[in-house]
């Protein structure tokens, strides 16, 4: 049976713990110039819908660093951006390639893809969640904190794909997540359901913030949503991550941002830039992340 990396509920739990640890395996092996080339003479296509810088970059070199080749398909570049059913480019591309990752609007397109590949296909980004971030994510705190089990994790701003994907990995990982959102920009009431008492709901930053050992936010109007920033901006006032929202958090608490961010509005550059950001080591570990992904949909642990 094709395993497809969709969300994060597509994993076994055991899975995903094993995804973590070898991609901080693999690290360490790129660091020690130990070659891996599991995936010599195999092929993933690339689908963007939607642009990128760390997902084209990290997928790209992954398939490289594994001896392998990507595709980069925008829409200008296939059939499916001139009205090609989904269900027909799928079944060609798979027959064709080894994987697909894909990176598009409606989360729907990817599942009706996925339905009628021969071959893993990976979200790397719809608009209802983005899993392959939160692997990176997890992999970051385990290496600067240990173990994210039984952690208290802040999600400050818009219930958006990152946040339903934070919901997932709360009961993935076992940690227990607090979600500070405004009015009206409250996460998925299913995804939220299905998560039980790992997840709690407020409107109110401080609380969600105090005393957690992370801190996270995204942007305030994602791609496609701009003509809304005017107004998001106002009923975001008040969510953005400071020194003094940070100050809520332990000592000793990490920041995380999937980037790209607006220092300013949902998080100030004092935080960003500061002490306990960790963005630079969550944006390089979507690479390595992502190779242990792409190792696990090929080979399995």
């Amino acid at each position: 049976m094709v395993k497809h990396f969709l969300t994060l509920m597509d994993l076994e739990k055991n899975d995903a713990r094993a995804i973590i640890r070898r991609a901080i395996e693999l690290k360490a092996m790129l660091r020690d110039g130990i070659p891996h080339e599991i995936m010599k003479h195999k092929t993933m296509a690339m689908i963007f819908d939607k642009s990128s810088t760390r997902t084209r970059v990290s997928f790209e070199t992954a398939m490289v660093q594994f001896g392998g080749h990507a595709i980069f398909l925008s829409p200008r570049d296939t059939q499916l951006g001139r009205g090609e059913p989904i269900e027909d480019s799928a079944r060609v591309l798979s027959r064709m390639v080894d994987l697909v990752m894909i990176r598009t609007f409606e989360h729907e397109k990817i599942e009706k893809f996925a339905a009628n590949s021969r071959v893993p296909v990976i979200n790397a980004l719809t608009d209802m969640y983005h899993p392959c971030q939160l692997l990176a994510d997890v992999q970051t705190y385990v290496e600067h904190r240990g173990s994210i089990e039984g952690r208290k994790v802040a999600w400050i701003g818009d219930g958006n794909n990152m946040c339903h994907s934070y919901i997932n990995a709360a009961r993935q990982y076992d940690f227990k997540l607090h979600i500070a959102a405004p009015a009206g920009y409250e996460p998925d009431q299913q995804v939220l359901a299905e998560a039980g008492d790992c997840v709690s709901l407020s409107h109110d930053p401080k609380q969600a913030a105090e005393q957690a050992d992370l801190v996270v936010t995204d942007v305030w109007a994602s791609m496609g949503q701009e003509e809304e920033q005017r107004e998001r901006e106002k009923s975001f006032k008040g969510f953005q991550v400071d020194a003094r929202l940070m100050a809520c958090a332990k000592p000793d608490a990490l920041f995380m941002h999937c980037l790209p961010a607006h220092r300013g509005e949902e998080v100030a550059a004092e935080v960003i830039d500061g002490p306990q950001s960790v963005v630079w080591d969550e944006a390089e570990n979507r690479l390595h992340s992502q190779k242990a992904l792409l190792e696990f949909l090929h080979n399995g642990y």
